[in-house]
């Protein structure tokens, strides 16, 4: 098992060149099958964390205390390194933001990121989103620790006026320490080039969390260096949960387990990965 600080180094360099894949787990045996297929890196999904604990993926309807319990078994499941998916930072204020994300830091993630996004649902305010990311960068430096620090714009980017506002502020989110900067609503070959030549060097996240995406081929040819999923993998395992469900409680057939994987196979693979674990 690799150190804290060595995942820590890998999920760096990975972001140094290149562009690599980043799935997003929503518990461990997920995970740790993600880490079987040879992903470099996994990111926690905040979505997929609220729907398997039977809530919305609102603001801060998972805790703080149980996202960071959630992170640290994550991190502590796997040998890769692991982005936080750290919302807005469980606090308003920056301070709130700084101890928050000191807190994410002692789980042993590699990553974490902060969304502009304000716990009454609006975007904050520029110097608010500025500050609150400068307060995160300031609990980073503290930790001495080698976090990358994302920071998510989330406003639409539906019009060439949204996109300028938004790439304003990954350049200012940029320019207050952040690490690698990420627009989840940018879809487009237009918007992403626009934001990857903005924020230059440092490198863009991309969200392909639906089949109309983008393929990471074509996202690292626009100079894309990081490619999350967020909660589409989770949404794929309640697809087929939710299609056998319904099957039996209207026709009483389970013709949809047809495409199941079997409990052999799956056995298989969690007998075969607990031999592969360190003692």
């Amino acid at each position: 098992m690799p150190t804290v600080q060595e995942k820590r180094r890998t999920f760096r360099a990975l972001h140094e060149a290149g562009c690599f894949v980043i799935p997003n787990p929503w518990d461990v045996g997920s995970a740790r099958y993600l880490q079987s297929l040879g992903f470099k890196a996994l990111a926690t999904t905040s979505a997929g964390l609220a729907f398997g604990l039977g809530r919305p993926d609102a603001h801060w309807a998972v805790s703080r205390a149980e996202t960071l319990d959630h992170i640290r078994m994550l991190v502590d499941a796997t040998d890769v390194p692991v982005n936080a998916d750290f919302e807005s930072g469980f606090a308003d204020d920056p301070d709130g933001v700084g101890e928050s994300v000191r807190f994410c830091v002692e789980t042993g993630v590699a990553g974490l990121s902060i969304e502009d996004l304000a716990s009454d649902g609006s975007i904050y305010p520029l110097e608010a989103a500025v500050a609150r990311i400068a307060a995160a960068r300031r609990a980073i430096d503290a930790a001495k620790a080698d976090v990358v620090l994302v920071a998510r714009a989330e406003a639409s980017v539906s019009d060439a006026g949204a996109l300028r506002d938004v790439v304003a502020r990954l350049v200012a989110f940029a320019e207050a320490g952040a690490d690698c900067l990420y627009a989840p609503t940018a879809k487009t070959g237009e918007q992403i080039s626009a934001i990857v030549q903005a924020v230059a060097p440092k490198p863009v996240n991309v969200l392909a969390g639906s089949a109309a995406s983008l393929p990471p081929a074509e996202l690292a040819a626009l100079g894309v260096r990081r490619v999350s999923l967020g909660a589409a993998l989770a949404r794929a395992a309640w697809s087929g949960f939710m299609a056998v469900a319904k099957e039996l409680a209207t026709s009483g057939t389970l013709t949809s387990l047809g495409s199941a994987a079997s409990y052999a196979e799956l056995n298989a693979f969690f007998v075969d990965d607990q031999k592969r674990k360190p003692a």
